[in-house]
């Protein structure tokens, strides 16, 4: 199996070489691309050196099985030919091709079998906060149809990257010491704040994150009618993504009912303790590959409600553990 990385000096990249030597993916060749910038850093994988490679137009991919990229769905859509030409299966992590309909969308709890339909030979990773939520909506749909989802955001500022997250620890760092703190990569000081503001406006007033969700997830459900509204808020988190998701389905569902579905469901971790004070949270789920779900109940505003937290790894099921895991789904299906 010969493995390429594109965006290896990025925050995912690197994550990228942990996922897969922690999942013990096999691997007999490895490749690691980057920008002319990134061009000639090394990186330890498995006990042996890696030199990162400037990511040209050549035939550098020839002999590739698989290609994770993350490197911007700028790059993504430039060198996608590129990559693909010689039969190397693209498993992209960039916003560029998740809503082609000749490119499946997948989370392989929830929809791993659309991995098989790729006449491009592109699959798109989904958004950091579609990918956990629908992994908890999925055994909730299985017992009763989901007809609308409601979901608030609390994303770590890991979201918007490595250099995203020094400025988090630069500013609070600047603050105790009585300076002005730096404000690049976020619309305002992020830290001892909360900013209900990822990506650009729309026309509609929702950012553009949060048409993501709504776009993604009814593709990855294969539900188009499905009513998704979501508030996209950043917060002075260092790594892991929070929400809070109020669903509506066709029958009523108890918290006893959804907690059982949840402590079934492929990927899922149950945390729902309240009178222990035992709970989800980034603190503790920073690092970790499942998508853990706790504070379940009935949504008193709804008779077909139901409520409930749900906290992932943004940089790791949100990104590179899922798309490692789709190529896991891959081989072990042998389709």
């Amino acid at each position: 199996m010969k493995v390429a990385i594109i965006g290896a000096s990025g925050a995912v990249g690197q994550e990228f070489l942990r996922v897969l030597d922690e999942q013990q993916f096999p691997i007999d060749e490895l490749l690691l691309f980057g920008s002319s910038r990134s061009a000639g850093r090394k990186y330890m994988f498995k006990g042996e050196e890696f030199e990162v490679r400037e990511l040209k137009h050549n035939d550098d991919f020839k002999g590739v099985d698989i290609a994770f990229t993350s490197a911007g769905a700028g790059t993504s859509r430039e060198f996608a030919d590129t990559i693909t030409k010689y039969g190397a299966l693209m498993i992209d992590n960039s916003s560029a091709f998740r809503m082609d309909e000749d490119v499946p969308l997948v989370v392989p709890e929830v929809n791993g079998d659309d991995a098989f339909n790729t006449p491009r030979n592109i699959i798109a990773n989904p958004n950091c906060t579609t990918i956990q939520m629908v992994v908890a909506l999925k055994p909730i749909n299985d017992i009763s149809k989901i007809r609308r989802v409601h979901v608030a955001t609390y994303q770590a500022a890991s979201g918007a990257g490595a250099a995203a997250m020094d400025e988090l620890v630069a500013q609070y760092a600047d603050i105790a010491q009585g300076k002005e703190p730096v404000v690049e990569k976020f619309a305002y000081q992020l830290a001892y704040n909360v900013i209900p503001h990822i990506d650009v406006f729309q026309e509609n007033g929702y950012t553009k994150e949060e048409m993501k969700m709504f776009n993604e997830t009814r593709k990855i459900m294969h539900e188009p009618e499905l009513s998704v509204s979501a508030m996209c808020v950043r917060v002075p988190v260092m790594r892991a993504h929070s929400e809070a998701v109020w669903v509506e389905t066709e029958r009523p569902i108890s918290p006893e009912e959804a907690r059982e579905a949840f402590s079934k469901a492929n990927g899922v971790v149950v945390v729902d303790n309240p009178s222990e004070k035992q709970y989800p949270m980034p603190l503790f789920v920073a690092g970790k590959d499942p998508v853990y779900v706790g504070r379940i109940r009935k949504d008193l505003a709804n008779e077909n409600g139901l409520s409930f937290w749900v906290v992932g790894d943004q940089i790791k099921k949100g990104a590179a553990l899922n798309a490692v895991q789709i190529a896991q789904y891959i081989l072990s299906h042998n389709k």
